[in-house]
């Protein structure tokens, strides 16, 4: 499951800051197709690798975390990509406008908006306390929201751009004590559906990514707190494995791409393994392979 480390600060002042850093057009053989894709959480894990996916298919990045990606904006203009780092509070309205206008600044157009960065919260339900519930979904669902309507005034112009929300199995099925991060994830894939059907005909095409667990900083950062172990999620998947962010930013990448996924709007495209698809139990799983 796509998480973020608890205690993910947003502290963040209220304005945005931005720097810049030009890739070497052409460089490594890449083909530069003029599109424009903003990613948010992009330091590291599933963001990073997005990142670097898209710069490898040509893609100019606007690249936005809470603290800096230097280490992704370094790989991605070594891959030839034009790049930019935006630091800041994406739940803030103000920055997420002031992240709009920099972008449109730059290069006057937004063909790709991945909303990636998220935050999880492990409590059971009678532990967890309003303030972070209500963090939980500022951060995963109320950001996303936000990140859209800021993009879509650009891609709606363009009559043309990709939306790709990052949920996860959990806005799928019910986890336990995941109740904040479970709510966002089941909203934000609400969302994705009903901004599908608002945009769609407007040539905005708007998906959700639904990843199982993915082996990243933030999966030993969760395992270090003792509530599940490597074991319990490879006995689960009926593929063996973590996911890999490499794995999702294929995913990512493809609806990205009007040639690839044109005619896909408003789908939850689950990329887990098959968890969500088995319903065998623990010793019928293993008999299977």
């Amino acid at each position: 499951m796509h998480r973020k480390r608890k205690g993910w600060k947003t502290d963040c002042p209220g304005r945005c800051r931005v720097e810049r850093q030009k890739g070497n057009n052409g460089k490594n053989g890449m083909v530069n197709t003029g599109r424009v894709a903003i990613v948010t959480g992009a330091a590291q894990g599933i963001g990073r690798r997005t990142a670097e996916l898209l710069a490898e298919r040509g893609y100019r990045l606007a690249l936005s975390d809470l603290r800096t990606p230097a280490d992704t904006l370094k790989q991605v203009s070594a891959l030839g990509a034009d790049a930019i780092e935006i630091l800041g509070d994406i739940s803030d309205e103000t920055a997420v406008s002031r992240f709009a206008v920099a972008v449109r600044e730059r290069w006057g157009r937004a063909d790709v908006l991945v909303n990636n960065a998220g935050i999880s919260m492990i409590a059971p339900a009678e532990d967890l306390s309003a303030a972070d519930y209500r963090r939980v979904l500022e951060v995963n669902l109320v950001a996303p929201f936000l990140l859209a309507k800021a993009f879509s005034t650009l891609m709606l112009s363009q009559r043309a751009g990709s939306i790709i929300n990052v949920a996860s199995v959990a806005g799928l099925v019910g986890i336990a004590d995941r109740a904040a991060y479970n709510a966002s994830k089941h909203g934000l894939i609400g969302l994705t559906r009903t901004l599908a059907a608002e945009w769609g005909g407007r040539g905005v095409r708007v998906n959700a990514v639904c990843p199982g667990w993915v082996k990243t900083e933030m999966d030993v950062a969760d395992q270090a707190g003792g509530s599940y172990t490597d074991a319990d999620i490879t006995g689960r998947v009926p593929m063996a494995r973590f996911a890999t962010p490499d794995d999702i930013a294929k995913a990512i990448a493809f609806l990205a791409d009007p040639e690839e996924s044109g005619f896909v709007n408003g789908q939850a495209l689950a990329v887990d393994g098959g968890w969500t698809a088995d319903g065998s139990w623990e010793s019928l799983r293993l008999r299977h392979r």
